[in-house]
């Protein structure tokens, strides 16, 4: 097991994240091919199409898209609700970039969808975040990795 002094290889880092976009990738799915219909929210449509190529096929959300942060709020409320998804975590998935920008961005998501009893999911941001600081980011910044995650989600 890594320790401080030694970090995780770029390998492990990777394996690791791998793993945690598979997760990801089943919540998300539609209910009838074996997922939990979990919405990813994200920036912008740069990221929706990283993340398609890395293997989502369910809903996912932009942030981006001319409305205040109070109208979406308010969308995502009526849309989704405050109800934990079928497997008993946090419906919305929330990954904003582990940038300053996204930093801010998803503090401040969270805070307001907390404030309106909607538990949201950041593992994923967190794990990306964590793992692969030394390569990218932004979500959008992945993309030139996504052959790696997809030869290591289909081997795990």
């Amino acid at each position: 097991m890594p320790t401080k002094e030694f970090p995780n290889t770029h390998e492990e880092r990777f394996i690791i994240a791998a793993k945690s976009i598979q997760e990801s990738i089943i919540r998300n799915r539609n209910i009838s091919h074996g997922g939990y219909n979990c919405p990813l929210l994200v920036e912008g449509i740069k990221d929706v199409k990283c993340l398609r190529r890395i293997g989502f096929s369910g809903i996912i959300e932009t942030i981006n898209r001319g409305w205040d942060r109070s109208r979406m709020i308010a969308y995502l409320y009526e849309k989704y609700g405050s109800d934990l998804a079928l497997d008993g975590l946090p419906k919305i998935i929330l990954l904003m970039d582990w940038d300053r920008t996204g930093d801010s961005l998803q503090n401040s998501f969270k805070e307001r969808l907390e404030s309106m009893d909607i538990r949201i999911d950041e593992r994923l941001r967190s794990v990306l975040s964590k793992q692969l600081k030394s390569e990218c980011r932004t979500v959008e910044s992945i993309s030139p990795y996504s052959e790696i995650f997809n030869q290591i989600i289909s081997e795990l």
